[in-house]
């Protein structure tokens, strides 16, 4: 059956931590690997990247689960109250190729078939072209070639048609200068290659309005559009005050047009709901948000787990200056660089020498601050983008990786905003 499934690819995998239960499990599984021919390789779990990091993510690990760093630790089998999670060594960082081999002398073909796996991982780009689904427009404005340009002629003459019926009941008369904005928008919509951008955002906020949902006038740079304008994507006439489109979508700078849009609080979710209706559950999701450790957070969730006073824990985050704690440490023998990232500001100066004083010491304080340090930017905690949903042409998970959003039926992505959009979502 495993073969059906993986054939050449189907390997065993060998952990080396240190640990007595793995040796025993590493026993049976080289057993089954010889017994049935499967190839077995070496690997490592990596948590942290440096040794020295294990201190750093054990705190983390009790910020987790609000558990005290003190309290005895257990990795394999039941804990009771007695025990909290954690590892049992610092084995679980990531190791150099030469630490590897050495980890599995006795077992050279395990670092062979490392790397005879990596060789069978394909290349890829994250980076795409700007994906969209593809918006059913009328019969009568389908063109004969729509298939080899993926409709894109049709779309043009849909937006074109859909912009001008707008404009008559806009303007009381389309000037020679409505028009020429008009023209001027819509070919360089055609010529970036967004008609099917605007026509979607059209059809939902001019559902979320057939449905009673209150539909901000529109902000941003989107407000300089008259052809948002016209279809109803915003309610700000950018010709009467003299907005420029090119803000919002330069020829010689193509880069996806940003419209933000602004529901009320209870619909918003029947315009997501539509949305999903029209395109299908599989094609849209919402969008992940990382919350990481500011450097205050960082100092009080430490201190809370390494048991330090709360009125220390209070004392050592009100030292921290407007300025990362990677950065004041970097910087803090490069006395003219610091004051300038400080402003020259005598009272965070002040803090600043005051939270390295302490943090050259060797007691609790001290452990506080530098374990704080390395715990600064870590993801604390995940949430749902506001207002962000991605459509996609097809299956999202042929795209981005999901998730199961929070409180919620709709699935999220596992890139965050940045990065889903440099996925072409």
């Amino acid at each position: 059956m495993v073969e059906n499934h993986f054939g050449e690819d189907f390997y065993v995998e060998l952990n080396r931590h240190g640990i007595p239960e793995e040796e025993k499990v590493n026993e049976v599984l080289l057993r089954f690997a010889q017994k049935y021919d499967v190839r077995y390789f070496a690997a490592n779990n990596t948590y942290y990247n440096q040794k020295a990091d294990a201190k750093a993510h054990d705190i983390l690990l009790c910020v987790k689960d609000g558990e005290l760093v003190e309290k005895p630790k257990k990795y394999i089998g039941r804990r009771g109250r007695e025990y909290r999670y954690g590892f049992p060594n610092d084995e679980f960082y990531l190791k150099t190729p030469e630490e590897m081999k050495k980890l599995f002398a006795d077992l050279p073909e395990a670092i062979r078939c490392t790397q005879e796996i990596v060789d069978k991982v394909e290349a890829y780009k994250l980076a795409r072209e700007v994906l969209l689904p593809k918006f059913a427009i009328p019969e009568e404005f389908k063109h004969p070639e729509d298939e080899l340009d993926g409709g894109k002629r049709g779309e043009n003459a849909y937006l074109r048609h859909l912009t001008y019926v707008g404009a008559e009941k806009r303007y009381e008369t389309i000037t020679d200068e409505i028009r020429e904005r008009l023209d001027f928008e819509l070919a360089t919509i055609e010529r970036t290659g967004y008609p099917g951008y605007f026509l979607i955002v059209q059809d939902f906020t001019t559902a979320a309005r057939e449905m009673g949902v209150s539909v901000g006038p529109g902000r941003g740079s989107a407000a300089g559009s008259a052809v948002a304008y016209c279809i109803g994507i915003t309610n700000v006439d950018p010709i009467a005050y003299d907005l420029l489109f090119e803000r919002f979508l330069n020829p010689d700078r193509v880069s996806l047009p940003d419209i933000d849009i602004d529901f009320d609080d209870e619909g918003r979710q029947r315009v997501i709901d539509y949305v999903i209706n029209k395109y299908g559950s599989n094609q849209v999701a919402q969008i992940i948000t990382y919350g990481t450790m500011a450097a205050k957070s960082a100092i009080r969730d430490t201190a809370r787990v390494l048991n330090l006073p709360l009125s220390d824990a209070d004392r050592l985050a009100k030292l921290v200056p407007d300025i990362k704690l990677k950065a004041l440490f970097s910087l803090a023998k490069e006395r003219p660089k610091l004051m300038e990232k400080l402003k020259n500001n005598s009272e965070s100066i002040e803090k600043a020498d005051e939270l390295l004083r302490i943090s050259s010491g060797s007691d609790p304080l001290s452990r506080t601050i530098n374990q704080a340090k390395v715990l600064e930017g870590t993801v604390r905690n995940t949430g749902i983008h506001a207002c962000g949903v991605i459509i996609t042409p097809d299956d999202i998970t042929n795209f981005v990786p999901v998730a199961l959003a929070k409180d919620s039926d709709m699935v999220c992505t596992q890139f965050d905003n940045a990065v889903v959009e440099s996925a072409g979502s």
